[in-house]
């Protein structure tokens, strides 16, 4: 991510493999909570969730990672992550699935 580490950044980040049923959002939600991120996140199917995330550069890179690996019980098979514009969200919720 090549931005000013005063200015912030969004992702847009769609996580496949075995993301249902073992509280990926919640982990997601209370990881984001903690490096004060705001955005959302969401099942997709039954094999995807979702996310969005807007912050400093340094904590939307702790944010991809968090994504990368997921709680415990989690498999993440496969991940993208795309840059975005901001849209100054001001928080960090659980959005209903799809």
């Amino acid at each position: 991510m090549q931005t000013n580490p005063n200015e912030l950044a969004r992702v847009h980040i769609w996580v496949k493999g075995r993301v249902q049923g073992v509280g990926f959002r919640s982990h997601v939600e209370y990881f984001a909570a903690g490096i004060g991120v705001s955005g959302w996140v969401r099942n997709v199917g039954w094999d995807t969730v979702e996310a969005v995330a807007e912050g400093l550069p340094q904590q939307i890179e702790q944010f991809t990672r968090l994504m990368k690996t997921g709680p415990r019980a989690s498999r993440v098979d496969e991940i993208r992550v795309e840059e975005e514009p901001i849209e100054g969200l001001q928080e960090f919720v659980v959005r209903r699935s799809m």
